[in-house]
């Protein structure tokens, strides 16, 4: 046969390869972040604000913390400025680069002290800073790579895959840091044990990246290519034409992002607090510091290995609940199956005293339910983000909605938590109000918006 002839068919990305690629560049990038998010509790407060009291240092900790959640928007117009222009394989590539060499980085701070008093702090604030430039551009590209390489009927399943990084990269996040803790001294662990995860993010992100550079642009994508239709500013057109799917989906995913920062960095927070003003006075002591009784709230009094441990096992709930719920999204609908999992945050919520305050039985059983709704709402995300947007403006569309969230959810509830339980003298039940109203604004996003699981999105093109 001639060779003018023969049919070219195009490469297409194996079901294997779509499914482990998403799936490993997410995990590489939530382990790093938090990897982050743990240190900012256990070691962050003491090794950059010495000077500070205890619960001042926590609130500057997270303060930093939520420096990435600034960057993220600002991260998702560039990503997707590339990603809706140049194609999804090359911003992947990049996005996964900048996350782990800003992890890495991190791992060699030194201390705030001497001649790095105030450079530590601010090296610590520019690093976090391309985290969240990064995990900006990071989410929605994997979110693609599978939704957009699945078949019509299994959206919301291969979109669960990149939603398991979140808590595969948390699992094996928290095991270093147990295992740090449980084989090293304290001092040992404050002066290099909290580095090494920062470092292990480099062995992750080769994998990633040598995985990801495998992979060919979607059929959706090579569409839009194919017809010329790639548009000159993906933000702008996003802010013009579909302002409204952007604003909607930022609000849909605003109990999703409240719900997971309360359950991580806070519990973890209030459960290793000390429950009486005499474990506070004697944590203090054994680390040579003054106690000033005047400043304390109380928290659960929970060891810290043992939190994290209770910690892991509230996040296998977390997987196991993202995978079950891709079915049932394409069972049910999208909509319709995330209005039911966000009235149940709801009820969570006005109920969280029950679970956070009567002791460490009690946390565990919040941590579960929590981890649980967690999954359910989470898992559906990849699919329905992307869906409401055409293919020549779906990265910028869905990671701007995205990461607007993060902003307005994500960014202030470690922060806004920790301030409301130090207004409640100990008592969480301001907590538990701020993760309801957060679901009443879900709730609200979804009964305005439409459902979304018959789009075809190849034809999808504006």
């Amino acid at each position: 046969m001639s060779q003018a002839n023969q049919t070219v068919v195009p490469k297409e990305n194996s079901r294997g390869r779509v499914l482990f690629a998403s799936m490993i560049g997410t995990t590489v990038e939530f382990f790093d972040f938090y990897a982050y998010a743990t240190a900012s509790v256990l070691v962050f407060p003491a090794l950059f604000f010495p000077n500070a009291t205890a619960i001042n240092a926590i609130l500057s900790s997270f303060a930093i913390f939520g420096v990435a959640f600034v960057a993220r928007p600002l991260g998702s117009i560039v990503f997707g400025h590339y990603g809706d222009k140049l194609g999804r394989k090359g911003t992947l590539v990049a996005s996964l680069l900048l996350m782990g060499i800003a992890t890495f980085l991190i791992g060699f701070l030194p201390p705030a002290a001497g001649h790095w008093t105030v450079l530590a702090p601010l090296a610590l604030v520019i690093l976090r800073f391309a985290q969240g430039l990064a995990l900006g551009g990071e989410w929605s590209g994997a979110a693609l790579l599978a939704t957009e390489n699945a078949p019509k009927n299994k959206r919301a399943i291969y979109g669960t895959f990149p939603q398991l990084g979140a808590p595969i990269g948390f699992i094996i996040a928290n095991l270093i840091f147990v295992a740090l803790q449980t084989w090293s001294t304290p001092e040992q662990f404050q002066a290099w044990g909290w580095r090494i995860p920062f470092f292990f993010s480099a062995v992750m992100v080769v994998i990633g990246l040598w995985v990801r550079l495998k992979l060919v642009e979607s059929a959706s994508f090579q569409k839009v290519l194919d017809e010329k239709k790639v548009v000159k500013s993906p933000f702008v057109v996003t802010m013009k034409k579909h302002w409204r799917p952007t604003l909607a989906g930022t609000f849909i995913m605003l109990a999703t992002y409240v719900l997971f920062y309360l359950m991580t960095s806070f519990t973890l927070t209030y459960g290793t607090q000390p429950a009486t003003v005499e474990q506070a006075a004697a944590a203090a002591a054994a680390k040579g510091k003054t106690f000033d009784p005047a400043g304390f709230v109380p928290g659960l009094g929970i060891d810290r290995p043992t939190f994290l441990t209770m910690l892991i096992i509230g996040v296998v709930f977390f997987g196991i609940f993202t995978v079950v719920s891709g079915p049932l999204a394409e069972k049910f609908g999208r909509r319709k199956f995330l209005i039911w999992v966000s009235a149940g945050i709801l009820v969570f919520g006005l109920a969280w005293t029950l679970f956070f305050g009567p002791g460490q039985g009690a946390a565990m059983a919040g941590l579960i339910v929590g981890f649980t709704l967690m999954g359910l709402t989470f898992g559906p995300m990849a699919a329905y983000l992307p869906e409401l947007f055409p293919s020549n403006v779906r990265y910028t569309g869905s990671a701007v909605a995205y990461n607007l969230s993060s902003v307005i959810g994500a960014a202030p509830a470690s922060f806004v938590a920790v301030a409301l339980w130090k207004a409640g003298a100990g008592n969480t039940v301001g907590v538990g109000l701020y993760l309801a109203l957060g679901a009443v604004l879900t709730l609200v996003a979804l009964f305005m918006s439409r459902d979304t699981t018959d789009i075809d999105m190849e034809e999808f093109v504006e």
